[in-house]
């Protein structure tokens, strides 16, 4: 193979695969919700996280008086952990695509659990504290 066929080759197959990437990220099944806030606790109903075919492993709740949404990721029935959707870098708001939360403006990265995976981030995001009361998700909106 030539070298100038050889370049075509690859530079299409790349172009092919993070096109099939973000495809098949625009797939995954995001819901976002407005969230009621009482007293210094956002309340969510456990059964937003019911879909037809199963759970989300994460919604996105927004509220007027919030600067940034808060994800809500769900490890279990009982398990959560709540995240504000601000990078640490320069204060960009977040994107969440599955496990991942994603800054478009400078590229960093952070897990479901507020961890930097990529940076240049290099703090971990503000999480608040979850309790379930019967079928209800509190997320205290004082940092934990």
């Amino acid at each position: 193979m030539r070298r100038k066929d050889f370049m075509k080759t690859c530079g299409l197959a790349c172009l092919g695969a993070s096109t099939m990437g973000a495809f098949l990220q625009s797939c995954i099944s995001t819901k976002s919700i407005t969230a009621n806030i009482e007293g210094d606790e956002l309340v969510i109903p456990k059964s937003d996280f019911i879909k037809k075919d199963g759970h989300y492993n994460y919604i996105v709740v927004n509220n007027s008086k919030l600067q940034f949404p808060i994800a809500i990721f769900r490890f279990s029935a009982d398990e959560y952990s709540a995240l504000y959707l601000q990078c640490t870098h320069q204060g960009n708001e977040l994107n969440a695509y599955g496990d991942k939360l994603v800054c478009s403006a400078h590229g960093s990265e952070f897990d479901n659990k507020g961890n930097v995976t990529n940076g240049p981030a290099t703090d971990v995001l503000w999480s608040f504290p979850v309790r379930i009361l019967q079928d209800i998700i509190h997320i205290s909106l004082r940092p934990s």
